[in-house]
């Protein structure tokens, strides 16, 4: 009979297990994201700046210009992509390759926390193992396809989330920052930037987001919330700046509806300044040489 010490040697612990299923993850993660030509990442570092709402319509200008795309909705707790892509209760299938995001009207595919729920308004209270666990299974079990541009919209803050994506994510090319026209947005959302810079991600700019309001009448622009203040913190922080978005209700009425701004408005003025954006962080990743702010 074989000596019980000899078994108990190859006898793997429940935590050796975890950890080589954490290795087999990571192995998988680098597999996908190779198919996956440019990765970004839309942060803010505070809430109430529509992050979610310029990430969406930035994966929705990027396929406008021809690319393929996808978004990640890394918001464990907070997640509105399905909504304002118009996926909302749809429910990902599966197959001999991984999880199939759900491809949205407009060639957009799509993948959230939120796809999974019973009930959309169910809360995930989950503390930040599970959430890292999520979210290593989102880049590893998800079977994106060849993609031009992966958009991972991050929640507010610098914690559990966007410092899994951080870790998690080879070879990423940057993060786009978004932030309002206030002193106080500027004061938060510079942590962002520096934790982008700590953890050696390239900050590919700054967008200031609700900067002024255009009358449709008479065209005259007020600054209700004020104005300037993301080229200012750009500037201060020595990234490039990438543009002001106005406010038009228009945008908050179709991220409600579950229908694309830019589709349902290609003239409007917000619509061309995201293309322009868009164009603007096409250049800037498809030529890493650049070095113009």
């Amino acid at each position: 009979m074989e000596n019980k010490n000899n078994m108990d040697k190859r006898r793997i612990s429940p935590q050796a297990a975890r950890m080589q299923e954490v290795l087999d993850e990571e192995r998988r993660v680098r597999e996908r994201m190779s198919k996956v030509k440019h990765k970004i990442i839309v942060m803010s570092g505070k809430g109430g700046v529509g992050k979610s709402t310029v990430a969406a319509n930035l994966a929705v200008a990027m396929s406008k210009l021809g690319s393929r795309v996808g978004i990640l909705d890394s918001d464990i707790h907070g997640p509105s992509i399905p909504k304002i892509m118009g996926v909302e209760g749809m429910r990902p299938s599966g197959g001999p390759t991984g999880i199939y995001p759900i491809l949205s009207g407009y060639g957009v595919r799509v993948i959230s926390i939120d796809l999974f729920l019973e009930n959309s308004e169910d809360p995930v209270i989950w503390r930040g193992p599970l959430k890292m666990s999520a979210i290593r299974q989102f880049l590893s079990d998800v079977d994106w396809g060849e993609l031009d541009y992966l958009f991972i919209d991050l929640p507010p803050g610098t914690g559990d989330e966007p410092l899994s994506v951080m870790q998690l994510l080879p070879n990423m090319d940057g993060a786009v920052i978004v932030t309002a026209p206030s002193d106080l947005s500027k004061h938060v959302v510079k942590k962002a930037i520096n934790m982008s810079i700590k953890m050696n991600i390239p900050v590919i700019g700054v967008i200031e987001n609700m900067s002024g309001f255009v009358c449709p009448k008479c065209g005259e622009k007020y600054d209700l919330l004020g104005s300037g203040v993301g080229k200012e913190m750009a500037e201060e922080m020595n990234v490039r700046f990438l543009g002001q978005i106005p406010i038009d209700p228009e945008i908050s009425k179709n991220s409600d509806k579950g229908v694309s701004f830019l589709i349902e408005n290609p003239n409007s003025e917000s619509s061309k300044i995201f293309m322009e954006i868009a164009q603007k962080i096409k250049s800037i990743v498809e030529n890493k040489n650049g070095s113009e702010k």
